[in-house]
């Protein structure tokens, strides 16, 4: 790891659950460890379930464009031209009655500040993933590019300046935690994110890739780093790090061009 230098080079905020992101050039982290602004809003249905891409497809048609300065959201459906915004606090109802028009069923939008709503609530700071591990798993597809996996896979921190599946050095065993720091930022490394089958599909259609998760496990298994951590992988649908940061990082920034370093492996 000597011969890497890994920094941050590009940031990513989701302001709503499974909807787009929103690239930034610093972010603070809250006293959760969560970023301030990631995931912060999801929609709910009646039933108090997320309506994600895990349980409806016609999310990977919406696409959405949120202001951070301001909370407005604009959103339009793929391939049409009419778009609706909304001021998300001042006219939430307006915004869950298109919402609710659009997957043709009553939904709610909730707000968490203090934590957002991560996957995961245990290991609930931001997702890392290296561009060099894009590239490759964009090379295991004919007809994906980069970008297409960045889509997909929706990570929050982008490292640069390793190999690809670097990102593997940042957890060990279960119920241990590798230590390292973004800028001055303390992180813990948890676990590789397990994923589930929205990779699978378009980020911006939602039609399946032909055996996606097949070639994915195949790959994943002969590219794993002789030094990675072969017991974290009950299988080999893993990919980027979930992380837990202290309550002591709260209102630090994490920023483009912060360097990564580890204290303990």
């Amino acid at each position: 790891m000597t011969d890497v230098i890994p920094y941050v080079s590009r940031l990513f905020i989701y302001p709503i659950k499974s909807l787009d992101r929103v690239s930034v050039e610093r972010v603070t982290v809250l006293k959760t460890g969560a970023l301030k602004g990631d995931r912060e809003f999801a929609i709910f249905d009646e039933s108090g379930h997320f309506v994600n891409g895990k349980r409806n497809q016609r999310v990977h048609a919406l696409r959405s464009q949120f202001n951070l300065e301001t909370n407005i959201i604009s959103l339009f459906v793929q391939r049409t031209k009419d778009i609706a915004t909304f001021h998300i606090e001042k006219e939430r109802k307006a915004l869950e009655n298109w919402l609710g028009e659009y997957f043709g069923f009553p939904v709610q939008i909730r707000q968490n500040l203090d934590m957002g709503f991560p996957d995961d609530t245990v290991a609930s700071g931001p997702t890392i993933i290296s561009t060099a591990t894009l590239e490759t798993i964009a090379s295991w597809y004919p007809g994906i590019d980069v970008e297409e996996v960045r889509l997909r896979f929706r990570a929050n921190i982008e490292i640069s300046g390793v190999p690809a599946f670097w990102e593997d050095h940042l957890f060990a065993k279960a119920e241990q935690t590798v230590d390292f720091q973004i800028g001055n930022v303390k992180f813990m490394g948890v676990n590789p994110c397990q994923r589930c089958v929205v990779v699978t599909r378009d980020s911006q259609t939602g039609e399946t890739y032909p055996n996606f998760q097949k070639t994915f496990v195949v790959k994943r298994q002969q590219s794993l780093p002789e030094w990675a951590e072969r017991s974290r992988f009950n299988h080999f649908y893993r990919l980027a790090i979930n992380t837990r940061l202290p309550a002591s990082e709260e209102g630090k920034a994490i920023v483009i061009g912060d360097k990564l370093q580890i204290f303990t492996r």
